[in-house]
């Protein structure tokens, strides 16, 4: 049996998903089980246990992994991820669970340090001491992410950054979630460490250039000093300080360490990542 934490994030929705298509059995995780069941639907739920359990109980993660082998571990980010991670992961090893698949972040760069990236730094050295069999997955900027600037698309045609035109690595959060599937089903490729992204780089510019083709109508991308950009998603969107403290530090660190793709999604799916043109004309009403 597969354990899935964090099934209805956008990774693991998705992983889900293609559980669900290929007929693997798994158990979701939820603090709210009915609003999963009711989002998995009637074919979801012939291939997919739902079970109330909660991150901070850990009696409830006892009962859930009872029985199970595997265990997939994606959280929000949050300044409780070592804590909670950590905590997990030794649940899981006393309840019996041999391999377990870790959503991490890119590696930690002592040239640029971003916060979140060392709480992902820690988590993995826990589960290096812990004796499971584990396999992280370290993926860089999701294409999902970019929704988040909607807003101002929609009603100012412009979107807003410190990035420059420094290049950076993305990927849709559902061929992440195809790699977990292949890797939790096929044991001769688990237990690496696999850095994932897309088959191609972007600039936030060329990212607006698509969009005004895309749209027919100019996009602009504004580029702001680090600490205006951090004080804006502090005061106009609403974030809490270690949140946009992390975004400021990943666009900074794109500007510092140069990113390439990989080609790890195309050697363990057998096939070409999803691409960002594809990604941005599937979501295009939502930048309208």
């Amino acid at each position: 049996m597969i354990v899935i934490i964090g099934a209805t994030g956008t990774i693991g929705s998705a992983l889900l998903e293609r559980l669900v298509d290929l007929g693997i059995p798994a158990r979701a995780l939820s603090r709210e089980p009915k609003k999963l069941r009711d989002k998995l639907g009637e074919k979801g739920q012939s291939t997919i246990e739902v079970a109330a359990a909660d991150a901070t109980d850990p009696e409830s993660l006892r009962r859930a992994f009872t029985g199970a082998s595997q265990l997939f571990l994606a959280m929000s980010n949050s300044p409780r991820q070592i804590e909670l991670e950590t905590s997990i992961i030794q649940i899981a090893a006393e309840a019996g669970i041999k391999h377990i698949v870790k959503i991490s972040s890119p590696a930690f760069e002592m040239s640029s340090p971003v916060a979140v990236a060392g709480w992902h730094q820690e988590i993995e050295k826990v589960l290096s001491e812990s004796g499971l069999t584990h396999t992280v997955l370290r993926p860089y900027a999701f294409m999902q992410n970019l929704l988040r600037f909607t807003p101002t698309i929609t009603t100012q045609n412009v979107f807003f950054g410190s990035m420059g035109d420094s290049s950076c690595n993305f990927i849709d959060c559902r061929d992440i979630a195809d790699v977990a599937a292949e890797i939790l089903t096929n044991r001769e490729v688990s237990g690496q460490v696999y850095t994932l992204t897309g088959s191609e780089i972007f600039s936030y510019p060329q990212i607006a250039s698509q969009l005004s083709a895309l749209l027919d109508r100019e996009i602009r991308y504004i580029d702001m000093d680090p600490q205006v950009l951090l004080r804006n998603l502090i005061e106009h969107g609403h974030m809490p300080p270690w949140l946009a403290n992390h975004v400021v530090e990943i666009q900074a660190m794109s500007r510092i360490v140069p990113e390439r793709p990989t080609d790890t999604v195309k050697r363990l799916l057998g096939r070409e990542p999803r691409k960002l043109d594809a990604f941005l004309n599937e979501y295009v009403t939502n930048f309208r």
